[in-house]
């Protein structure tokens, strides 16, 4: 029998005056958006790092910032950095997966959990981080994106879980509604449905979400796609034993109601609760929501509740 999703140790929380590491494991990192997102931190009171190799592009693959083993190096380091309380991804795009099995596990495990955020393509890192290190992380807004820099919500929800985590025990915004009413409780996990299709087969990786409230959302996959994607997570049996799901934006995948009648054909099903639009991904605000961390999903009142603060 396939053991449950466990609960996972989590980082302590933000101090001001705390170091924070800037790394850029996916795609390369417009420098505009860097500073803009750099000035945040600094707001809070933070002193960000941006590691060495943050905005460099590929010699010949210009979709990736800079060799695997450069981003593999930085984040490492950053992580391993006694005097670094926190790791933020710059931003997402692709390459994480090319990265991951060249990160120093056994010291990134040595040096305990930490503080990380990011969304999008991190969500192969999230997953790395929970089945190989233990480690709890935050599904939250990257440094070098519009959303973080451009909308208030977005940027209190990730200051508040990492400062303040108490007061951010409830999630979700005004439009969550539920796809399939109830309520459930499990430990969080999950992320962009693409990367999670992706991960499948390849070392390492989940072999069920069972007894966990899987968070799902993606971009720019069109209905079809999305049909595929979630009948590839299907078959696959990650689905098996779910206790329940909360979906996030599904931003340019095209009219929702379009993207809502395959959400409800491949997932309304399975006999547990559903959300729908809670408030994180790619859409215009995104919520921070902790992964690998018990919690309640309560369809009906559109809310995920943690059982925990997200950091001690």
């Amino acid at each position: 029998m396939t053991a449950g999703v466990p609960e996972l140790a989590r980082p302590v929380r933000l101090r001001p005056g705390d170091r924070v590491a800037v790394v850029a494991p996916c795609g390369p990192v417009p420098g505009p958006a860097l500073a803009a997102g750099l000035a945040v931190l600094r707001d809070w009171g933070l002193e960000p790092v941006v590691a060495p190799h943050v905005l460099d592009v590929h010699p010949e693959i210009g979709h990736l910032a800079g060799t695997d083993r450069d981003r593999a190096r930085d984040l490492t380091e950053a992580w391993c950095d006694p005097t670094v309380a926190g790791v933020f991804c710059a931003r997402g795009g692709y390459g994480a997966q090319r990265m991951v099995d060249l990160l120093d596990w056994t010291a990134i495990r040595a040096a305990g959990p930490k503080a990380f955020v990011g969304y999008s393509d991190v969500t192969a890192l999230h997953e790395a981080l929970a089945v190989r290190a233990g480690f709890a992380t935050l599904h939250g807004p990257m440094t070098a994106v519009s959303v973080f820099a451009g909308d208030p919500a977005t940027r209190e929800s990730l200051r508040a879980t990492l400062f303040e985590p108490e007061t951010v025990r409830v999630l979700g915004l005004a439009a969550a509604r539920p796809l399939v009413p109830g309520r459930a409780a499990g430990i969080t996990l999950g992320g962009c449905a693409s990367l999670l299709a992706a991960d499948l087969g390849t070392p390492h990786a989940r072999p069920s979400a069972a007894g966990g409230l899987l968070l799902l959302e993606d971009v720019g996959e069109e209905p079809y796609r999305i049909d595929r994607i979630l009948t590839q997570l299907l078959r696959s049996g990650l689905f098996d034993g779910v206790a329940g799901i909360a979906l996030g934006s599904w931003a340019e995948c095209g009219p929702y109601e379009e993207v809502r009648a395959v959400l409800a054909d491949r997932l309304g099903g399975l006999g547990v609760p559903v959300v729908e639009e809670l408030g994180f991904g790619h859409g215009p605000t995104a919520l921070t929501v902790p992964l690998g961390l018990p919690a309640v999903l309560d369809a009906d009142a559109g809310t995920l509740t943690l059982d925990v603060p997200a950091l001690l």
